[in-house]
């Protein structure tokens, strides 16, 4: 009877989750006939399709990068103060929301800030003289969605690295001032091990974080599909690609096994990390 109780979270996982993998799965085996063939997935390594998954994986390195870099900085400057002051409360509940505020709302909070006619940039063009698209539309490309990306890819880094800094024991750089050691010697042969393993499993996070993002970029980039969930896009909602719909799911089915494998490597780094906080 008790696994009854977890009945309900696996119906909804196995119709929205299993089920469209499977699908995914399927059709990217097949050609529009519905013959099984390799075709889809040969296609993804060459052309459009295979510049896509470069440039999602540059955006989604560069952007995990730089919010884990500022993530764990600001995450460090949360730790070390007060446990259960007002400083800790507001970063870590803002953090809380600004992690998933994504989407439309947050591509339109850049569009009425920095975008063409954003109050930040006509406040520059006519006051200070700096036009901040001066030959490039740079916010509806590449940089503008490193930018965007940023913004939500370090309050997640706080979540995610502050458990791991508040596993850091007082006893422990106790112990090792007692026998001798400075700041340096406990960082590099006791904390640093131990925050290693935490970071690079974050960094892994926010890299498929970023990779799965779909809804910022598509209300940005309007024109072209530099990135692969735009290019699923395409797949799903043009007209020009008929009878090709399965190179989509084969599309889709190349971020499952990305995405897949950077949850791999983070569940590893997770288990080393749990002999250190027990």
């Amino acid at each position: 009877m008790s696994y009854l109780v977890a009945l309900p979270f696996l119906v909804f996982v196995g119709i929205f989750l299993v089920y469209p993998t499977i699908l995914v799965l399927a059709g990217s085996f097949q050609d529009s006939s519905g013959a099984f063939t390799f075709q889809n997935l040969t296609d993804l390594t060459k052309g459009v399709y295979l510049q896509a998954f470069i440039r999602s994986v540059e955006l989604s390195a560069l952007t995990a990068l730089i919010g884990a870099v500022f993530g764990a900085l600001l995450a460090w400057a949360v730790a070390v103060g007060k446990p259960e002051g007002l400083l800790r409360r507001i970063v870590v509940a803002a953090s809380g929301v600004l992690a998933q505020f994504g989407g439309v709302p947050l591509a339109f909070a850049f569009l009425a800030t920095v975008g063409f006619q954003g109050f930040v940039t006509q406040f520059l063009r006519d006051n200070v003289g700096i036009d901040l698209f001066a030959g490039s539309a740079w916010l509806f490309e590449l940089p503008g969605l490193t930018l965007v990306y940023t913004f939500f890819q370090i309050p997640l880094m706080v979540i995610v690295f502050l458990p791991a800094l508040d596993g850091l024991r007082p006893q422990w750089r106790e112990a090792t001032a007692s026998l001798g050691g400075t700041s340096w010697t406990y960082w590099r042969h006791v904390g640093g091990p131990i925050l290693v393993p935490p970071f690079l499993g974050a960094l892994l996070l926010l890299f498929a974080n970023a990779f799965s993002a779909y809804a910022t970029a598509a209300a940005l980039v309007s024109q072209g599909s530099p990135i692969v969930p735009l290019q699923i896009r395409g797949f799903l909602t043009g007209e020009v690609v008929l009878g090709q719909e399965n190179l989509g799911k084969a599309l889709g089915l190349g971020m499952v096994v990305i995405v897949s494998i950077a949850m791999g490597v983070n569940v590893l780094l997770q288990r080393r990390m749990s002999k250190w906080v027990r």
